[in-house]
This record gives C-alpha cells, structure tokens and sequence, in this order.
C-alpha cells in the first residue's frame, strides 16, 4: 500500500516532508511515515513504494538491537500493539501497518547531531574549499571519502526552511550548557561506533548519520526521530569503497542524479515546480531502499 499522506481520526500537531505527527494523549504522539521523496528542498509529486515501511521498521530495528540507544521513544511500530493502545485506529489499520510508530512525547533538542566516520557531502565541499568543518581546522591531506582518523561529532542546526548548517561543538554548549553538550556528544559517538561495527558485519560502511534527542519529562535525553536510515545516514557498500571519489550509496542518488542532470541540461532551474520523475527512476529508488534494509536486517520491509 502506498501512502502519499496518511489521514487519521487524531489531532494532527506536524506535517514534515516525509512524515505526519499526531497527538495521542499528553503522553504519547503517533508517527507516521509516507512515501513522499524530497530533494533539494522540494517535495516531489511521485511517491516511492515501501519508503514508509523502509524508514519506520528500520529505525525499530536499530532501536531493538543498540544497547546505545536506550533511552529511547519508541512504543511500538507493531500494528495490532498501536491499534490495541488507540482503538480509534482500527478501521485505519491498513494505514499504519509497517510505516506507524507509538513514541514517548519529548521536548526535543533544537541541534542535530551529526556523526561522521568518513568526509562526504557538505562536510568534504567545505574541507576542500577551506581544509576545515563547521569552521574548524581539519587533518590535511584528506582525499573525498577518506576514513578520518576516528569519528568527528558535527551538529548541525534544524532549518525549518532550506539546508541545515554545521555548527562547532561550542555553539551547542553555548546553547545548551557545556554539560548537556557532552552528553549529546558522547551519546552520538556510542551509537555510532556501536552501529558502525554491526553494519560491517553485513558489508555496509556507515558513512555519517545523524541523530535526534528529546528531553523527556525527567530532563533525560532521549533518543527520537529516525535511526539510521537512507534518510538521515549514508550507507555504502564496503566491496565498491574507493576513496579519492563520490562512493554508490543506499539512498535517493537517483533521484538526484535526475533532477541534477535536468538542471545541467538547461531543462530545469531548480525552482519550482520540480520536475516529474520518471518511472525507472522511482522503481531504482524504491530498490535502493528496500536493498539496504534487507542488507541490514536479513528480512524484507513489510
């Protein structure tokens, strides 16, 4: 079943660009995952069949399995626990099932925390232009993809519009307090080491992911949000890693790769309203998702 946009019988507090956020009670709020796929800041018109389900079992997996993720948000993602807990959902339980999440409610925490194993993306475009991240120097001599010599902590600000911004360590702190700047740090890094070396048991390099706090109703901070997913990390494959260059990723590149080739081509200004996707190109990223969860968990998205 393909979701473009769930509608539930319950006070609707976020419509995000992939997801929907409902109140349940003070207590608990209802996450639901769709399949709609942005890029480059636009959402586009096509959906990508078992996104949803991608996004929502693999960060129940990852939330199941790291002894570093505790504590954490999440309920269930089972459906027939979510229907029991809100009745209201029975005759809309083909809308929740594989892409719904029961969490905790939270306050969350206004940085996102960045964790980087290897220099890509933003990260790499400032190293080259500037030899540093967030402002701050970095080894020389990098090559794009290099491994960096031990993972980096790199929160980045929550833009409501456009692209987030990396910020240093110190502008947390400033924020937040030195204390529970470090707690976001040291956190970070555990759940990252502790995912990176599961994840190269099934072959996978864990590039950079990020990760989201809450505090909840004791001042513990909470983990929430995605986990590790093709949205929030970059997976690569560990046989295909060649540094010195771009690397293949378990992720939406096709459809970047589309809309970049359309904007070189003169046939899009990367304003809106963003271009269709063709068929093959949804059909490359609906496997691209559903790959790296079957990589990861040794089970298909449901």
């Amino acid at each position: 079943m393909t979701v473009v946009r769930s509608d539930l019988p319950l006070p609707l507090e976020r419509r995000g660009k992939v997801r929907e956020v409902y109140r349940v009670d003070d207590q608990r709020l209802l996450i639901v995952a769709s399949d709609r796929i942005s890029a480059f800041d636009f959402v586009l018109d096509q959906p990508v069949p078992y996104k949803g389900e991608v996004l929502t079992q693999l960060s129940a997996f990852w939330f199941g399995r790291l002894a570093a993720a505790e504590p954490h948000h999440c309920l269930t993602a089972d459906a027939a626990e979510i229907v029991a807990a809100v009745p209201s959902l029975a005759p809309h339980r083909a809308a929740v099932t594989g892409r719904a999440m029961l969490v905790r409610r939270t306050v969350p925490v206004p940085f996102e925390c960045v964790v980087r194993g290897y220099i890509s993306g933003s990260a790499w475009k400032e190293y080259r232009q500037a030899g540093t991240l967030a402002g701050e120097a970095m080894p020389a001599g990098l090559k794009e993809s290099d491994r960096l010599p031990e993972p980096i902590f790199s929160p980045a600000t929550k833009a409501e519009v456009g692209h987030d911004e990396n910020v240093t360590f110190a502008t947390v702190a400033a924020a937040l307090g030195a204390g529970r700047a470090e707690e976001l740090r040291r956190r970070s890094l555990a759940l990252y080491a502790e995912a990176q070396a599961f994840a190269a048991t099934r072959g996978i390099i864990i590039a950079d992911t990020k990760f989201e706090f809450g505090a909840g109703p004791d001042g513990r901070l909470v983990l929430i949000d995605e986990v590790l997913t093709p949205d929030s990390s970059r997976f690569w494959p560990a046989d295909r890693y060649q540094p010195g260059q771009g690397q293949p990723s378990f992720d939406k590149q096709p459809v970047r790769d589309y809309l970049e080739g359309l904007r070189r081509a003169g046939r899009w200004n990367g304003e809106a309203p963003a271009p269709s996707l063709p068929a093959d190109v949804v059909r490359a990223t609906t496997d691209r998702y559903r790959d790296i969860f079957r990589r990861l968990t040794a089970s298909e998205a449901k």
